[in-house]
């Protein structure tokens, strides 16, 4: 654990990558070409990692796994982040097939909020089990809208909840 800080986990399609919006009406950001596919990141990405980095240690929780630094950087001007690797494609699955590698990752002890569009049951069952016994906080984006400034509040009211060794230093 860095620094007391709880993990934050970022997904990245639905979160800072937007889809599904009205094409007359899209929301701040911009397109771009990444490795031959059309991404729509939103500008508000390099602002709101400002934020949460104050508050937690962001990791990339995506199928773009090392791709995310090597394009969201110069892109939104965003850090480069860790990631974390998974054991196999997503397929057809939603967010389950990435818990084995979060498990690995985080353990049952660090607290552990997730930012994702496509969280569902198994996600919400593995949040709650008596295994995790640390803190745990699903946050579910809509993939047209992505994290929102409300989104990132709450994700901050969570972790000034937390043990005052998640609190940001004090300048």
């Amino acid at each position: 654990m860095t620094d007391g800080k709880p993990l934050l986990l970022l997904d990245i399609d639905g979160v800072f990558s937007l889809f599904g919006f009205a094409f007359d009406k899209p929301p701040a950001g911009s397109w771009h070409g990444i490795d031959g596919v059309l991404h729509f990141l939103s500008s508000t990405t390099a602002g709101h990692l400002q934020r949460l980095g104050e508050w937690f240690e962001p990791i990339w929780c995506s199928g773009w796994e090392e791709k995310a630094s090597e394009h969201l950087p110069a892109l939104l001007g965003v850090p480069v982040l860790p990631h974390l690797t998974f054991a196999r494609n997503p397929g057809k699955a939603r967010a389950h097939w990435k818990l084995d590698a979060i498990d690995a990752y985080a353990g049952a002890e660090r607290p552990v909020a997730w930012v994702d569009d496509a969280l569902d049951d198994a996600c919400e069952a593995w949040a709650a089990q008596r295994a995790r016994h640390a803190p745990t906080l699903l946050l579910h984006t809509l993939p047209a809208v992505g994290l929102t400034d409300e989104g990132v509040d709450a994700l901050i009211a969570w972790a000034a909840g937390l043990a005052p060794a998640a609190a940001p230093p004090r300048a």
